[in-house]
């Protein structure tokens, strides 16, 4: 089993079900998870995103950038439920917002420059393969998606559930 990053992208209505009723909101992302999942749609027309288990490495990437949202594991928690492995948390519209304009303007090769893969063994960043020649275009995999899927809930004026499972 391994530990994935995930998003759903909610209308602010949606959010707020989500909050008084977390248990409605992980029954929706498991809905919307098995539907969406079957579908090969364009980041930016998806409702769903997975990282899967470059979310850590992601995360890592960022925080040396200063980035101003934590993407990856979300800002404020809803439940106590544990959807995986921890809380569902969410950013809200404004958040997105702010995440999606700071993407845009931000590049891959940015991101990774100077990273030396031994520095992220030794921090232990999730999945520990950084030994690896290609480990970090692996990662550019997983996060070029983000770009548009976060600026698609942007523009649409939608906020963000984030968990790991």
């Amino acid at each position: 089993m391994s530990m994935n990053g995930e998003y759903l992208r909610v209308t602010p209505a949606e959010l707020a079900r989500a909050v008084k009723d977390p248990d409605w909101a992980f029954e929706y992302v498991m809905e919307i998870m098995e539907t969406d999942g079957i579908n090969d749609v364009a980041p930016s027309d998806a409702r769903q995103l997975s990282t899967h288990k470059a979310f850590d490495a992601i995360a890592f990437l960022l925080e040396r950038a200063s980035f101003p949202v934590d993407i990856v594991h979300g800002g404020q928690t809803f439940t106590s439920e544990d959807w995986g492995y921890g809380p569902a948390k969410y950013l809200d519209a404004d958040q997105v917002k702010l995440a999606a304009g700071v993407l845009a303007g931000l590049s891959f090769q940015d991101l990774i420059r100077d990273v030396d893969p031994e520095q992220m063994t030794a921090a232990q960043i999730y999945p520990l393969l950084w030994d690896e020649a290609d480990a970090l275009e692996w990662v550019r995999g997983w996060f070029d998606p983000l770009v548009p899927f976060f600026g698609a809930a942007a523009q649409a004026g939608e906020a963000m559930l984030v968990w790991l499972d």
